[in-house]
């Protein structure tokens, strides 16, 4: 039973291994399948930006079904307006109502009206039978149809319907005056109105909503919202045709008929489920070049975040622009995504991104072709233009040729399709300027990807290389030896580095920081010292504990002045697990019988794993010997960088390193010739006889 643990923790490894992969691969796909779709149009429908009195800048037009041409808003409205001048809403006339006020009148003053004729009550008994068979309606009611003097209602009275005049009727308030219109009433208006007969004028006209509705509805109604039909297959409009009143009112038709057709739930299904597998089966390709061809970014979460994250942003952003009819997707500076990461990855992965974000943009769009060839011209040339990202003007002069390419591309479109040069749109131009513009915001933009995905610029590297920076400035003043040594160290790795084809920048910015952690005990490190050894007061163990801190110290002031970690990452591997040889064999010899814990003598590591570092470690050793060396010549100089390069490569300093014996080599072959320059010996000036 005990020899079966082994197995199965292997067994559990791998499967972690395995499920592992497949997030890697799977994960990413999935998210941005559903991120993607999930921001497209969904409605199928065809967006256009036209404007009238303008060329159509699309391809030939077609209507692809039969269709309505609807009215314009402005002509439906006119036509509305104009019916609804004949529109006659309708009141009921409620007889009971003059009955009862005319009979509650009486009631109240049956014994007359004081300082009246007591025969007056018949005559404003009959005023008011007279006022309620005209009709009354409310005040605020009358006032809206008062204010159009032609206005007419329709009196609905017994089932019968009559046009009236709405100078026919009263208000209450227009009634209560009519009561004194003539003289008879007049002499008495002081003690009539004492009597409130406005409370016995009441409204007998009521509005008859419904019928009344019916009655607008059926006017409406006969308004035909359609002034033709287009059949399918019928030329609509060509590319390069000024887009008249009739054509702008038949392509709106067009996009409010597919609108309605779109609501066919059954019909966006299928279309969301065309959008998914289209995007699915790129991303799958595209997942399968990363797992062909660049299986090291599978490896780094960070490379794998910025590749589908930038297909996703831009993607968004594209489907925000279609959505914006005001918008045109050439504003976006596509090709800063190539830009991106040819800066921080390769050639070929930058392609294959740009080709895959530019084939799902090109989906939502209604001339996906143009846009394709334009937007990949444009990838190739950002490529093939930005190698590398060390200065402005760089940025500058690349964002100058995509933009003459784009505008190239686009004019040999132009020119192809339309038939006079007057009737090529020139605003695509202009957006493609723009685009050109809009590209320089890559600079500032390449700060926020380093932060975001952890990754360094040459920029940035420049930048630290800096010797007026604070902390190389500081090492220049408190540890002169170790500042000059570390400048010697950056020269030759940097032209190790340039020799096999690795990151020289990187290499000399590491190699000026690897030596930071000295700082800390500066007079302990030979390059610092004049004169006076403190290693003679210290055993041979606490000597190799405190230049084994180096490392350590570094790591910690690096964090402290949150160096990049690609450079951590130098100071960590310059001497890998190597040991601290001169108190390490010291020690040995002084204590021959004795058992070694050869872990004092180690440094923490790790050995160098990227070729940047192993060109680190090589100049590194041999700089700092080649110090000791007796007299320089170039035996000496050849046989001291065989000896420690080929002892490096024995004791296995380079094996988790993709470095080859070649690069090697090679690094051998700069070392010695950099080394012949730096010790060479001077002619001797002759002394001037005296006469």
């Amino acid at each position: 039973m005990i020899t079966l643990y082994p197995q199965m923790n292997s067994l559990n490894i791998k499967e972690n291994i395995a499920w592992r992969d497949i997030l890697t691969r799977v994960l990413p796909v999935i998210v941005t399948v559903i991120i993607v779709v999930w921001a497209m149009p969904h409605d199928n429908s065809s967006i256009f930006h036209v404007e009238k009195g303008k060329p159509w800048k699309y391809a030939e037009f077609t209507a692809p079904f039969d269709f309505a041409v609807m009215k314009s808003e402005e002509a439906i409205k006119h036509e509305r307006d104009s019916v609804m001048r004949e529109y006659e809403p309708y009141y009921r006339l409620h007889e009971e109502t003059e009955i009862q006020m005319v009979n509650k009148f009486a009631q109240d003053y049956a014994d007359g009206i004081a300082d009246v004729p007591n025969d007056y009550i018949s005559v404003i008994s009959n005023r008011l039978h007279s006022l309620y068979r005209q009709g009354i309606m409310e005040s605020k009611e009358y006032d809206e149809l008062y204010s159009d003097t032609s206005s007419m209602i329709r009196v609905v009275s017994n089932k019968e319907a009559t046009s009236v005049s709405i100078m026919e009727v009263y208000s209450q308030k227009k009634a209560y005056e009519q009561l004194f219109q003539d003289g008879m009433l007049s002499p008495y208006r002081a003690q009539l109105q004492k009597c409130n007969l406005n409370d016995y004028i009441v409204p007998n006209l009521i509005y008859d909503r419904e019928r009344s509705e019916t009655s607008k509805n059926e006017l409406l109604a006969s308004i035909p919202l359609a002034s033709g039909l287009v059949q399918t297959g019928q030329k609509i409009v060509d590319r390069g045709e000024i887009v008249t009143d009739r054509t702008y009112h038949i392509i709106e038709s067009y996009m409010k008929e597919n609108d309605r057709r779109n609501q066919d739930r059954t019909q966006n299904r299928i279309s969301q489920l065309g959008q998914v597998l289209y995007v699915a089966i790129l991303m799958i390709c595209f997942t399968f070049y990363l797992i062909l061809y660049r299986k090291d970014y599978l490896e780094k979460p960070r490379s794998l975040a910025m590749l589908y994250t930038l297909i996703i942003i831009f993607s968004l952003l594209t489907a925000l622009f279609v959505r914006s009819t005001f918008i045109h997707v050439y504003i976006l500076p596509y090709a800063m995504v190539p830009i991106f990461i040819r800066i921080f990855m390769d050639s070929r992965t930058a392609f294959m991104t740009h080709f895959t974000m530019i084939l799902i943009c090109a989906i939502m769009l209604q001339d996906p072709f143009e846009f394709v060839v334009v937007e990949t011209v444009a990838g190739i040339v950002a490529i093939n233009s930005l190698r590398e990202l060390s200065q402005r003007s760089q940025l500058f002069k690349s964002a100058i040729s995509i933009t003459i390419s784009c505008i190239a591309v686009n004019l040999t479109f132009d020119w192809t399709q339309a038939t006079a040069l007057t009737m090529i749109d020139y605003r695509t131009y202009n957006y493609l300027i723009v685009n050109g513009i809009a590209l320089l915001f890559a600079y500032p933009l390449l700060y926020l990807i380093e932060k975001a995905f952890g990754f360094t610029s040459d920029i940035t590297l420049i930048e630290l290389s800096n010797t007026n920076n604070e902390l190389l400035r500081r090492m220049s003043e408190v540890a002169p030896g170790t500042f000059n040594h570390s400048i010697q160290v950056a020269n030759l790795a940097g032209e190790i580095a340039n020799k096999i084809d690795a990151r020289a920048q990187l290499v000399r910015t590491g190699a000026l920081y690897h030596d930071i952690g000295k700082l800390s005990n500066p007079i302990y490190f030979t390059e610092n010292q004049s004169g006076i050894d403190p290693h003679e007061m210290l055993t041979d163990i606490e000597s190799a504990q405190i230049i084994i801190s180096h490392v350590t110290e570094g790591l910690k002031m690096a964090d402290k002045y949150n160096l990049p970690k690609v450079i951590r990452e130098f100071i960590a591997t310059h001497h890998g697990l190597g040991k601290a040889k001169f108190f390490f064999i010291r020690y040995k010899n002084e204590h021959p019988d004795e058992p070694v814990d050869e872990l004092l003598f180690t440094y923490p590591g790790p050995n160098p794993y990227t070729r940047e570092q192993a060109c680190l470690m090589m100049a590194d050793t041999v700089e700092a010997a080649s110090r000791s060396l007796p007299d320089y010549t170039e035996q000496s100089i050849r046989q001291l960088v065989e000896k420690l390069i080929d002892t490096q490569v024995a004791e296995g300093y380079f094996r988790e390193c993709p470095i080859t014996f070649r690069d090697i080599q090679y690094a051998k072959t700069v070392l010695i010739e950099k080394l012949k320059t730096v010790y060479h010996t001077r002619v001797s000036y002759p002394d001037e006889k005296k006469a």
